[in-house]
Formats: structure tokens, C-alpha cells, sequence
């Protein structure tokens, strides 16, 4: 008895796919049907990974991989997906990181010229992306350093940041090396801002896919920010400086926060990414009480 041989999927199947993803809620139904067609080896593949997206699965779960930064990362069942409103944090990241290769003098073959530590890394992309775009070819001008409490996402970060950086499993800046204290330049962190109340209203594929612990901050959203921010004095470097994402109407809180640890704050925002982000510099001087807003596409 031979078994049926599995019709290969053609071109035409695109429309198909992108009908049902549609009927089901998916706003870029094409796109995605031409993803997961690609993914498929066969037929049956490909109806396996349309009903999954259909009931709500991840895209980038069911692809194994999240495009971030103009980089395509592992990613996986369990695991928070990268958005792209968090590019914000990287531009600005490299922005204050890229002042202090140039003056530690990028020709140099020494230690790396900066120290970096991407805080909730989950499958490390914000860290990643940062340090890749500095790093020169065969060289690690940012030694990069990543945390995250969830051993999956650990896991995954690891083997995104590969030989680039080293990631630690664990509570925010506890399992870090106790000589980076006041060695760092920078600490980025996409730490969870999502106030309780809301979590409800939250697309449905990030409520039961993705971990509670990397939405949920609290009554107000910033329960895991205050943290962050809170200890970063200790571990930075004179001027350097902590970025946090958050919602527009959390920014007061965050700058007050920045303010009582001691930091100077200053918010960006991107209309288009639709994204909101504060900067902390530890100064070398105590600060002043006024946080400056700058905005990335010129409109505040």
C-alpha cells in the first residue's frame, strides 16, 4: 500500500491563505500568508500553521523568528516578541553610546570602549541590535551584558547574542558581575509597563501566548521601571545612562522617579513608532529639576 503524495503548494494558494487569515482578524493578511507559505513544506504544514494563527498563535512563534531592527531573531513559544515601537530604545541607545567610542578612540585594540546591559532582554534583541550597530567587524566595541528572569527567554537570548555578549538568568541587575558596579554606560531596559486593569484589554495573542510576568507592571505599569531605575546609580558610570520605555501619561512618574535616584532625565518620542522613551544620565554633578523632551520627529 503506498500513502497519498502531498500536492505541492502553488502560488495561487497566497489569496487562499491570506482569505482565511483575514476572516480570522489578522490586519496584515497577506504578508503573513506569504510568511507562513514560505515556512510550509507542504499542504499539510500549511494548514497546520493557518489554523494555529487563525486561533491566535504568534506570527513570529509559528515562524520561530521575529524580524527587529533590521535583524531577524529567534524567538518561541512563551517567549515576548520584539515590537517595533522598541527600536526607539536602540536609537537612542546607539546615540549615547556612539560619543564615547569615538572619544575612547575606535582604532584602538584594548578592551571594548563601552559596557552595556539590556535589562528584561527577553530573546535580547534590544541589547543585540544596539551592540551590532556599533561594533565594528570582528571586533566588540560594546561588551554587552543581558538579564532575564524567564529561563525560555534566557535561553533564546543566548543563542541570539551568541558570542557577542553574555546573558545571566535572574531579578533585574542581581546576577550581574558585582564589578560592573559603576562601570556601566549604559542600561536599556524593556521592562514591563502594562498597568494590571489593562491586561484584559491587550491583544489576545499577547495575553495567552506570551509570559504574564513581561506585560503585568502593576497597578500603575511601573512597578519593574521604578526598580530599574532605582538601582541603576550604582551600576552606572559617570554619565552614563538608563532608558526606559513607557506610555506617554507614565512619563511624569518615570522623570520623577529618574529625579529622586539622582538622575538627569529626558524623553523622546516617536509619532511614528508610536513609541514613548525616558534617557537617565548619572551626572557628574547633582542634577537639576528639569527633565528635557526631545522628539524624534520633531514634534513634541
Amino acid at each position: 500500500m503506498t500513502s497519498e503524495r502531498v500536492q505541492p503548494i502553488r502560488p495561487t494558494t497566497v489569496e487562499a491563505v491570506a482569505s482565511r487569515l483575514r476572516a480570522a482578524g489578522c490586519i496584515f493578511a497577506e504578508d503573513e500568508a506569504h510568511l507562513l507559505l514560505a515556512e510550509s513544506s507542504d499542504r499539510l504544514e500549511l494548514d497546520r500553521l493557518v489554523e494555529a494563527r487563525c486561533s491566535g498563535v504568534p506570527l513570529e512563534h509559528l515562524l520561530g523568528w521575529a524580524e527587529f531592527g533590521g535583524r531577524r531573531l529567534r524567538v518561541g513559544p512563551g517567549v515576548f516578541v520584539p515590537r517595533a515601537r522598541t527600536e526607539l530604545l536602540v536609537r537612542i541607545g546607539v546615540g549615547l553610546l556612539q560619543p564615547r567610542l569615538v572619544a575612547a578612540g575606535r582604532d584602538r585594540v584594548t578592551a571594548p570602549a563601552a559596557t552595556a546591559v539590556d535589562l528584561c532582554c527577553g530573546c535580547g534583541a534590544v541589547g543585540l541590535v544596539i551592540a551590532a550597530a556599533l561594533n565594528r567587524p570582528a571586533e566588540r566595541d560594546v561588551r554587552l551584558y543581558a538579564v532575564d528572569i524567564d529561563p525560555a527567554a534566557v535561553a533564546l537570548a543566548a543563542v541570539n547574542i551568541g558570542g557577542r555578549g553574555q546573558v545571566y538568568a535572574g531579578d533585574l541587575y542581581a546576577p550581574l558581575p558585582s564589578r560592573l558596579r559603576g562601570q556601566v554606560d549604559l542600561v536599556v531596559a524593556n521592562a514591563p509597563y502594562v498597568p494590571t486593569a489593562e491586561l484584559p484589554f491587550m491583544p489576545a495573542e499577547a495575553r495567552r501566548y506570551e509570559p504574564h510576568a513581561a506585560l503585568d507592571g502593576g497597578p500603575d505599569g511601573l512597578d519593574v521601571v521604578r526598580r530599574v531605575v532605582r538601582e541603576a546609580p550604582r551600576w552606572l558610570a559617570p554619565n552614563g545612562s538608563v532608558i526606559v520605555e513607557a506610555s506617554r501619561r507614565q512619563v511624569d512618574e518615570v522623570c520623577a522617579a529618574m529625579h529622586r535616584a539622582g538622575l538627569v532625565p529626558e524623553v523622546a518620542y516617536d509619532e511614528d513608532l508610536a513609541a514613548t522613551a525616558v534617557a537617565g544620565q548619572r551626572p557628574a554633578r547633582p542634577p537639576g529639576d528639569r527633565a528635557h523632551t526631545i522628539s524624534d520627529s520633531g514634534r513634541r
